[in-house]
């Protein structure tokens, strides 16, 4: 056998034996790379004389071709190898349900949600959000909004209380969102319209109480604020959250101490079939509070209520999610349970614009 035929059996030999294309890759810059057997055997020609060059010359050509060729055919049945491997890998079994899609994983709690309408209603009327802390001292949680440390009312607001600070101050765990009304009042200068939602804390617990809940209030202080804008502002509230055309309401005579006048609102509704309708029937639901900024409280945060005046309101978030979407029990709202918030839940994407609907 010939040295070229030797050459050429070694090199189909290994083409044949690569089981991957970076074994073929390597064979082949073994062989036609630029310091390959075979183009080693090219370079030589130009040392042969006329007569062994045009022997010698088609013989290492014909090599060439036939090792690139066989190179060629090998890399193909590789890759087609590959390709059955790989589908049978990533076989689809098409008869099993579908993955949910990321945007469907999870769900946005009915509190968020309602947080989210209540903020699209009151900014489209001119109101700004204001937060502050839970932890809260006893001074701006009841003193400054007219609960003097013996006054009977605060009973109603028996609450967590903690340790007091180096200074003497009593902290709790606010009972309201009123004292973030407060910090707003002493740190700007009306006209001032803002709600505070936030969580507050009490010590109850039944199906419609919780020692943790969440509230919000809404504040307006100015020099021509009065009663009637209140009732506006409440009426549009309801009929906005509530999705209806129409809402009777009333007002009762009720005691705050940081309101006077104060008053309990009622909205209509249909009891019958066991559930409550919103907008509909000859029935009342209790569903906030509010009244005119009691003088004092102007007062105290530093204001002359002979020049301003103002009302305010607030409400549980936890409850009028319950009244909108038909929750029998508050306390499921701190269960932490998949399935609950899978049904009451919603999409993350379905964000409440007045435009696009609040609850679609």
């Amino acid at each position: 056998m010939s040295e070229l035929e030797t050459l050429e059996s070694g090199i189909l030999a290994a083409i044949a034996a690569a089981s991957t294309e970076a074994e073929l890759e390597e064979v082949r810059v073994g062989a036609l790379g630029k310091k390959g057997s075979v183009s080693e055997k090219l370079k030589t020609l130009g040392t042969l004389s006329p007569e062994e060059r045009r022997e010698a010359g088609p013989a290492i050509n014909g090599l060439k071709q036939r090792v690139g060729e066989a190179i060629q055919a090998r890399k193909e049945v590789l890759q087609e190898a590959a390709l059955d491997a790989r589908l049978a890998a990533e076989r689809v079994d098409v008869t099993q349900p579908l993955r949910p899609a990321p945007s469907e994983t999870g769900r946005i709690h009915p509190v968020s949600q309602v947080i989210d309408e209540l903020t699209a209603i009151f900014a489209d009327m001119g109101f700004s959000i204001a937060e502050g802390p839970d932890i809260e001292t006893d001074h701006l949680n009841f003193t400054q909004l007219n609960f003097p440390p013996d006054h009977p009312a605060r009973e109603m607001h028996d609450t967590f209380f903690l340790h007091p600070r180096e200074d003497g101050e009593k902290m709790l765990l606010r009972t309201h969102t009123s004292p973030v009304q407060v910090r707003t009042m002493m740190s700007q200068e009306p006209p001032i319209r803002v709600i505070t939602p936030g969580r507050t804390y009490r010590c109850d617990s039944d199906q419609t109480h919780t020692p943790m809940f969440h509230q919000v209030e809404g504040l307006v202080i100015d020099k021509e604020s009065h009663f009637g804008h209140l009732k506006w502002i409440l009426q549009e509230f309801c009929k906005a959250f509530f999705e209806v055309d129409e809402i009777k309401m009333r007002f009762r005579p009720s005691f705050f101490p940081f309101t006077e006048p104060s008053m309990e609102v009622d909205i209509g509704c249909d009891r019958s079939g066991g559930e409550v309708r919103i907008g509909e029937g000859d029935d009342w639901l209790e569903i906030l509070g509010c009244g005119m900024v009691h003088p004092n409280v102007i007062r105290n945060c530093g204001l002359d209520p002979d020049v301003y005046q103002g009302f305010a309101w607030g409400m549980g978030i936890d409850r009028i999610a319950m009244l909108k979407y038909g929750m029998a029990d508050l306390r499921a709202f701190f269960d932490a349970d998949v399935r609950w918030i899978d049904h009451y839940g919603f999409r993350p994407l379905d964000l409440p614009t007045l435009f696009g609907g609040l609850s679609r």
